[in-house]
C-alpha cells in the first residue's frame, strides 16, 4: 500500500518577506552614562516607565539623551489589548506617594519636556484621576520650566474624571486610537472607536493641544487610515504620530506586514493636507518619540 502523502502548507515569498523584520527596524542596545543615570534613578524611585513595560524600541536612544516615559497607577492593566506588552490583571492598590517620586525624579533627571502615561484603572471610580492630577500638578510646582505631556487612558464616559485630569496645566493631552475602526474589536476589544474620538473632541473643547497615534501593520488599510484621520480632525486633533506595530511576544497580535518608510512619509503628507497640524510617522514612531516637538504646535 502506498504511504498517504501529507501536503504541508505553502507558505509564499511575498508573505515571508511580509513577516520578516526589514533593517529599518534595527535600534541600537542601550548603553552609556545617560541610560545608566536613568536607568538608576528609576530604579531607586521605585517608578514605572512605559519604556520598559511596552518594550519601547527607542529606549536606549530616549534614556540616552536622559528622558524618560514614566507610567503612574502601577504596571498592572485591567484592560487586554491585544498588542500590548503591559501585564494584564487585578491591580493592587495605588501608591499616593507616587506624584511626589516622579516629579523629584523628572527634576533630577533635568528633563526640558516631561511625558506621562498611565496603564488603564477601570475598577477606580475616578479611572485615578486623583493621581493624574496630583502628579502633574506637584510636577509643575518643583519644575515650572518643565513642559509636560499626558497620555491618559479611555475614561470610559467618566468626563468628570477626564476633566480633573487634564485640569492641572499639563501642555499636551494625548489620548490613542491605536487602529482603524474595523479592526477594534480584534486589537482594542474593551475599547470603543467613538468612545476615544469623544474623549479627543471634549479634550479639544476645554482647550487643550490635542494628540493620538496609530500603531501600522496589524491588518489596516490606506484608505482605512485616511479616513481615521479624518474621524480624528473632525474630532479636534492637532497632532498625530504613526509608528509599525511590532509583536512584544509569541501570545500578542501579530505583525501583518512591515509599512515601508516611503509609506510612513505618504501618510504624514496625507495627515497635514487633511488638516492635521503636526505628523510624526515613521517606522520607529512611538507616541513621545520627539514628544518636545508637539509643544509648541498651534491650536
Amino acid at each position: 500500500m502506498d504511504q498517504e502523502m501529507i501536503e504541508l502548507p505553502v507558505v509564499s515569498k511575498e508573505k515571508e518577506e511580509k513577516k520578516r523584520k526589514p533593517d529599518w527596524l534595527r535600534v541600537k542596545l542601550p548603553i552609556g552614562k545617560e541610560y545608566a543615570k536613568v536607568r538608576k534613578l528609576v530604579d531607586n524611585y521605585k517608578l514605572h516607565t512605559i519604556c520598559e513595560s511596552g518594550n519601547c524600541p527607542n529606549m536606549g536612544e530616549c534614556w540616552g539623551a536622559g528622558t524618560a516615559t514614566f507610567m503612574i497607577l502601577g504596571n498592572v492593566c485591567t484592560r487586554s489589548c491585544t498588542f500590548c506588552a503591559v501585564a494584564t490583571g487585578r491591580p493592587p492598590e495605588y501608591d499616593e506617594g507616587e506624584p511626589q517620586r516622579v516629579a523629584e525624579a523628572i527634576k533630577l533627571m533635568g528633563v526640558k519636556h516631561a511625558v506621562i502615561t498611565s496603564v488603564n484603572r477601570d475598577e477606580l471610580k475616578d479611572r485615578g484621576a486623583e493621581i493624574w492630577y496630583q502628579t502633574v500638578a506637584q510636577t509643575k510646582a518643583l519644575c515650572p520650566e518643565t513642559t509636560i505631556e499626558t497620555l491618559i487612558p479611555d475614561v470610559k464616559n467618566n468626563w468628570d474624571a477626564l476633566y480633573r485630569m487634564i485640569e492641572p496645566g499639563q501642555e499636551v493631552v494625548s489620548h490613542n486610537i491605536e487602529t482603524v475602526e474595523r479592526l477594534y474589536r480584534r486589537v482594542r476589544p474593551q475599547a470603543k472607536y467613538e468612545r476615544s474620538l469623544e474623549q479627543i473632541k471634549k479634550t479639544y473643547e476645554a482647550g487643550k493641544r490635542t494628540k493620538s497615534g496609530i500603531m501600522l501593520g496589524v491588518g489596516e488599510t490606506p484608505d482605512e487610515v485616511h479616513k481615521a484621520m479624518d474621524d480624528l480632525v473632525k474630532n479636534g486633533l492637532h497632532i498625530l504620530t504613526l509608528g509599525q506595530y511590532l509583536q512584544p511576544t509569541k501570545m500578542h497580535l501579530e505583525v501583518a506586514e512591515y509599512i515601508h518608510p516611503d509609506q510612513f512619509a505618504a501618510y504624514r503628507e496625507e495627515g497635514l493636507k487633511r488638516g492635521l497640524k503636526y505628523v510624526e510617522s515613521g517606522p520607529l514612531v512611538r507616541s513621545s518619540y520627539h514628544a518636545e516637538r508637539h509643544v509648541n504646535v498651534p491650536i
